[in-house]
């Protein structure tokens, strides 16, 4: 059973953004009636605004543990009045993951680490390197925090690598997981892991999935509900229908066709 069953934004509000993207303007009794379910469209459709308002009214906690003052979240914010949510579990718990905070997470992480350094530069020859770390990761929970789960240092994980492994902790109980384009920060044979990842955690949990992206890969997770955005419609589609997959698809069974024109 899925934690929401339906959203639809009701409004006839046409302008000014963000009740002129398509997302907004389509979004109308949307099945979400499914553990994994899709927002597929080109950039600018309103996709990620739709997902994001959906956090919002729900509170979602997201990785960097800022709160939805940001700047980025004002669309959201104008939204949720006007979002209808039909829930067959109500409260649901979960998880909100944006690749853009992933990106500011690690970055605040390494600017603290650098402050503590410096900080503690005196003690260099005065107390082990042991202990002036010991000093470091108490005087900071969040690099404590990454060591604590992962066992590494933070410098020994890739972009992805951590993204990933980060979503793996999350992603530990029932609960509905929002994912905003989660392709940008893995290869694809991470994409493939983190698909893996999700279908495994559905055999053992009543979970949701609410994903945004630009992945055919992501999409052909079986019995998915993938919706299409376009400029004039949001509408349920199979994979085989969706533009995303039919353009992937021709490019690389014939890439010569498409690059030719560009000589």
């Amino acid at each position: 059973m899925s934690y929401i069953a339906s959203i639809s934004i009701s409004t006839d509000k046409n302008n000014p953004f963000p009740f002129n993207i398509p997302a907004v303007k389509y979004a109308k009794d949307i099945d979400l009636n499914s553990p994994i379910n899709f927002f597929v469209g080109d950039n600018g459709t309103g996709k990620s605004t739709l997902l994001e308002t959906i956090a919002f009214r729900l509170q979602l906690p997201h990785i960097d543990g800022s709160d939805y003052s940001k700047k980025s979240f004002q669309a959201a914010i104008k939204l949720a009045s006007y979002l209808d949510l039909k829930f067959q579990i109500d409260r649901p718990i979960g998880f909100f993951f944006r690749a853009e905070d992933f990106g500011d997470y690690l970055n605040s992480v390494n600017r603290t680490d650098a402050q503590l350094h410096a900080q503690l530069d005196y003690l260099e020859g005065e107390v082990s390197k042991e202990i002036i770390q010991q000093m470091k990761d108490n005087a900071n929970h969040q690099i404590y925090h990454m060591r604590n789960n992962y066992g590494q240092e933070l410098e020994s994980f890739s972009h992805g690598e951590a993204y990933l492994k980060i979503m793996q902790e999350k992603i530990q109980r029932r609960g509905i997981y929002l994912l905003d384009e989660p392709e940008a920060a893995l290869s694809p044979s991470k994409q493939l892991a983190l698909m893996s990842y999700i279908m495994d955690h559905l055999k053992h949990n009543n979970s949701q999935f609410i994903i945004a992206t630009h992945s055919p890969i992501l999409m052909s997770l079986p019995k998915a509900i993938i919706y299409e955005i376009t400029e004039s419609t949001m509408q349920k589609k199979s994979l085989e229908e969706l533009e995303h997959y039919i353009i992937t698809k021709s490019f690389l069974n014939d890439p010569e066709l498409y690059l030719r024109h560009f000589e």
